[in-house]
This record gives C-alpha cells, sequence and structure tokens, in this order.
C-alpha cells in the first residue's frame, strides 16, 4: 500500500468517530501547549538575562589590577613588591596605553568615583561623584533618562540621580539646564628636588568646577564590571580623569615611590565582544597583571538555565504523557470495533506491517494535527503570559519586559516531541492490530 493510500484510509478511519478522536488531539494539543508555555518562560528569562547583562557591559568587560602578593604582610612586606622582593609592574599611563593597542580592545577607562562637596543655590551638600564612560550610553545604562544626555565625551555637564535630585528641588524637572559647583581637592604633581634620591610629591589643591545639569537618572546606571556607578553626580568619563582629583590611591603610590606619574588602582577593559574575552584576558595576564571577568561565572550561570530548562520541560511533557494515554485509548477502542475490517484486509492479502503502519498512520495525524494546535495555543499563552506581566509592571511605572519566547526551534520541537509520543503511544496497539488472526477476526460479531 502506498503512503498516499495509507494516510488517506487512516484519515478516513479517524472521521468515522470524530468525537473521540477529536477529544484525544485536543488532549495532545493541551499538553502540547503546556511544554511550550513553560520551556517559553525559561527562554524568555535567560535572553532578558544575557541581553541585560550585555547591555550593562559585563559580557564584554575584564577588570585589570597590579599583581599584589600579601605574604609575609604585617613583616616584611612592602607595598608593590612580591615576597622575593621583586617590584610589580606598575598600572599607568603606559599600561593603560599597551593595553589600548591589545586586539580586539574596544575601550580602557579607570573607574573614577570620589567624595566631593557640591554647592546648588547658596547650600552644599556631600555627595558621591562618578565618572560615566562613552559606551555606557550604547549599553543603555541610562535607560529612560530625562533631559538629555552629554554633548561632548569632555562637557562641563552632569546627570544627577532623581533622588539627589529631589534634595536640590522638590520639582527635579526644573533643575535641568541650571548650574551646580563641583569642589573638589586636585592633584598636582611636584618636581622632584635635585639629589633628593626619591619620588616627587604632589601638592592638594582646593578647585571648583561649574557643572550643568542636563539629566535626571531615574535608576542607578550600571556598566561594567567595575562600573556600577553608585554615584549621586555623574560626569563624562574624560572630564572627571582631567579633573586630577586627589584620592586614597595617590597617597599609596607616593608611599611606593611613584608618585611622578599618573598611576590607576584598577582598569576596566572593554572587548568588541564577548568572544574576545578569553584571549584579551591571557594577553593581560602576560603582561603582568591580574585580569577578572565573568566567563567563569557565566558558565554557571548557564548550567542553572538548562537544570531550570530540564525542570521546567519535565513538568510542561507530564500533560503530553497524559495525553499518550488518551492515544492508547483511542486506538485500542478502533482495534476492537474494527476486528472484521482488520481480517477484510488480511485477506485481501494485506501484511501484517501494512495493518501496523495504518494505526500507526492514524495515531501521528493526531499527533501532528495536536502539535501543531498546541504549539500556536503555546504562543497564544505566551503572548497572554508577557502582555499580564507588562500590565503588571506598568502599574508599578517599571519598564517592560518579555519573559516568554517561542522561537522557532522550540516550535518544531514540540511539534516533533508530540508527534513522536504518539506514534510511541500506538505502538502497542498497532502491533496487537498486525497480529490478529484474520480468521478469527473475520468470525468477530
Amino acid at each position: 500500500m502506498r503512503g498516499g493510500d495509507l494516510a488517506r484510509l487512516a484519515l478516513r478511519n479517524l472521521r468515522e468517530a470524530r468525537l473521540r478522536n477529536a477529544l484525544t488531539t485536543v488532549g495532545i494539543a493541551v499538553g502540547a501547549a503546556s511544554l511550550v508555555a513553560m520551556l517559553s518562560v525559561g527562554v524568555g528569562l535567560q535572553h532578558f538575562a544575557r541581553r541585560r547583562l550585555a547591555r550593562a557591559g559585563l559580557f564584554n568587560s575584564i577588570v585589570v589590577t597590579r599583581k599584589m602578593n600579601l605574604r609575609g604582610y604585617g613583616r616584611a612586606y612592602r607595598f608593590g613588591k612580591t615576597a622575593a622582593g621583586a617590584p610589580t609592574r606598575p598600572l599607568d599611563q603606559a599600561a593603560r596605553l599597551q593595553l589600548e593597542h591589545l586586539p580586539g580592545v574596544l575601550a580602557v577607562y579607570p573607574q573614577v568615583r570620589f567624595l566631593s562637596l557640591v554647592r546648588y543655590a547658596g547650600k552644599s551638600y556631600t555627595t558621591l561623584i562618578a565618572g560615566v564612560p562613552p559606551a555606557a550610553r550604547s549599553g543603555g545604562s541610562f535607560s529612560g533618562l530625562i533631559g538629555k544626555y552629554y554633548s561632548s565625551p569632555d562637557a562641563a555637564q552632569a546627570i544627577l540621580q532623581m533622588k539627589f535630585a529631589r534634595v536640590l528641588n522638590p520639582h527635579p524637572r526644573q533643575l535641568l539646564g541650571k548650574t551646580l559647583t563641583l569642589r573638589y581637592a586636585e592633584r598636582q604633581p611636584l618636581p622632584a628636588r635635585p639629589g633628593s634620591g626619591g619620588a616627587a610629591g604632589f601638592a592638594i589643591i582646593p578647585k571648583t568646577q561649574p557643572l550643568r545639569i542636563v539629566g535626571l537618572a531615574p535608576r542607578a546606571p550600571v556598566f561594567g564590571l567595575s562600573g556600577f556607578f553608585r554615584g549621586r553626580v555623574f560626569l563624562p568619563q574624560q572630564l572627571a580623569e582631567h579633573l586630577q582629583i586627589a584620592q586614597y590611591s595617590s597617597l599609596r603610590d607616593l608611599v611606593n615611590g611613584q608618585g611622578k606619574g599618573r598611576n590607576y588602582g584598577n582598569l576596566n577593559v572593554v572587548t568588541r565582544g564577548p568572544g574576545r574575552v578569553l584571549p584579551v584576558e591571557q594577553a593581560i595576564k602576560k603582561m603582568g597583571f591580574r585580569a577578572f571577568s565573568l566567563m567563569d561565572a557565566t558558565r554557571r550561570l548557564r548550567l542553572v538555565f538548562a537544570l531550570f530548562d530540564l525542570l521546567l520541560g519535565i513538568f510542561g511533557s507530564l500533560a503530553l504523557t497524559v495525553a499518550s494515554l488518551g492515544i492508547v485509548n483511542t486506538l485500542a477502542m478502533a482495534l476492537l470495533e474494527r476486528r472484521r475490517e482488520i481480517g477484510i484486509l488480511k485477506a485481501l492479502g494485506a501484511a501484517d506491517g501494512v495493518v501496523q503502519r495504518l494505526f500507526l498512520a492514524e495515531a501521528a495525524v493526531m499527533g501532528v494535527v495536536g502539535g501543531l494546535a498546541g504549539v500556536l495555543l503555546g504562543r497564544l499563552l505566551a503572548a497572554l503570559l508577557n502582555w499580564g506581566t507588562n500590565d503588571y509592571l506598568a502599574r508599578r511605572h517599571l519598564p517592560h519586559v518579555s519573559i516568554a519566547q517561542v522561537p522557532w526551534w522550540l516550535g518544531l520541537g514540540a511539534l516533533a516531541f508530540a508527534l513522536a509520543v504518539s506514534l510511541l503511544a500506538g505502538w502497542y496497539p498497532a502491533r496487537r492490530a498486525a497480529r490478529l488472526d484474520p480468521v478469527e477476526a473475520l468470525r468477530y460479531e
């Protein structure tokens, strides 16, 4: 019997008991829909987490620090030297330029964050100032920004955190376009005295910098591993570096005899993509620095999501497994009702394999139709889940998210799984039908 004839005969047999076969198909559709809906949550959460972390610059960031060996601390330990007494390489401007020229590196910048005074409307406020790298804008760190972003990387402009803006003015939007004054301590290097044999010192000079308020950040921006901007006033990165703020690292460098040049506590290296992180990190370590990235942590994160998807798949497939019992029941009843038909087929020369394929074809039709309907229903459930979640978030003035996604491979996989379960459930009734004795089948009333 040809495949086309087998399919037409299977469809005709399914139309004989429409209600029973329809209910079995609906059970398969519900099982497939539950599988698609549950797995879509796992897929959506993975995409959401990956997208947010990637936009925050966490997957393509490396934190570079000097090597510090703390063995012997309290006895013979000296800053900037290993246990053997060999000086470690300073993380200075020369090292920064070398890092910028590594293949695959997009940007290198220090973390600038300091406590300072801000004057506005005749009042002074002690607050935390943070520098913002240029890549933070494209990374979505200032999503929902009220006002404008910096006009240039070194503009004398500021973005205020919303909570701090409310401290300055109960109506924060009125601050846009106004000017506040930053009072800070500037580090000015001093020339080394002839014959001193030591490093040059530096002077601490009080300075002021007027800043025009251009934007308000409703949420704390995040970018890069060292770029958690726990600040209240945000400056462009180049401006923050140009101010030459005197910090604790300045004193440490002076004690270490490295007070002549610019030294950094750490540098954040941004690569051109997550795939460049490992080779760049290895190159940094060969230069004599310590490097840290989130690649190891993301491997563990992928393992967690894989286990999460496995659990969702198990619970989602339970409904489809229960639906397979309906296929067994439907085909077993069809076997009892069609024993004479099977006997006639065998008497006309139909082999056991033909009869078995006929029952398997009927199970496959129910699996394909139910699987297709289940995939469509699962997509509808995912859309309703996203709509309900975003409606809940909108009521609390939170950004929209997509927590359920149904990619093409998930729909195709659910359809294939539904077909496989249907064929497996139909195998036993088909096997019994193929083994019927035609004489006994013809005598059956």
